[in-house]
């Protein structure tokens, strides 16, 4: 079992390594050293909740709904574009300091919130869990199929919590104005390119 429990963390990394909403959401709470333990916490138990739910039924559920698929998607596509504009916003601010710190005295509960739409706001997140994970892990017997979704959630929990202190601890260098300004506009551009890639597939789907 536990070669299975390697290929779950193996396809976990895969999937979870590119640059998303999640991702850079850990990211910036990191650099900020604002309550990015607890933000790894949160992204690692959804990212749990959602790989259990993927690899043990739920992927039959989206498979067999293209309503709800697509209610997914658009949504996500409207979020997408919402958090890359701010992103933006935040990349050509006159004052990114004054903007940072605005920022950063943001209460735990606003934080909580945007991460919550950040993680089940994001189309992303369901293909990859209950899609991909779905589908492979579905194919698996019932004691294999622990071991795997075991393996992809301890990928969730290693690279959550990796990011987040590996940026806490390059904070000094990454809170520079123009680190700042680099990140804000990469977040920004790759929000909007996902964003338009979600709807031309959402679009392509109805042709």
């Amino acid at each position: 079992m536990l070669s299975v429990y390697f290929q779950g963390f193996a396809l976990g990394v895969a999937l979870i390594l590119p640059l998303g909403p999640q991702n850079a959401f850990v990211l910036n709470q990191g650099i900020r050293r604002q309550y990015h333990l607890m933000t790894a916490a949160i992204c690692t138990l959804s990212d749990i909740v959602l790989i259990c739910a993927g690899v043990f039924g739920g992927s039959a559920l989206l498979n067999q709904s293209p309503l709800l698929l697509n209610l997914v998607t658009w949504g996500g596509v409207a979020f997408l574009l919402w958090y890359g504009w701010g992103a933006l916003r935040a990349a050509f601010s006159a004052n990114i300091e004054l903007t940072s710190a605005a920022i950063k005295q943001q209460s735990r509960w606003r934080i909580l919130a945007t991460l919550a739409a950040v993680t089940w706001l994001n189309p992303h997140v369901y293909l990859d869990t209950f899609v991909v994970l779905g589908s492979l892990g579905g194919q698996l017997p019932q004691e294999a199929r622990r071991w795997f979704a075991l393996g992809t959630a301890s990928a969730s929990l290693f690279w959550f919590f990796s990011l987040a202190l590996l940026a806490a601890w390059l904070s000094p260098r990454l809170s520079t104005q123009g680190a700042q300004r680099v990140i804000n506009l990469l977040v920004g551009l790759v929000m909007w390119g996902i964003a338009l890639k979600l709807a031309l597939q959402a679009v392509a789907g109805f042709q």
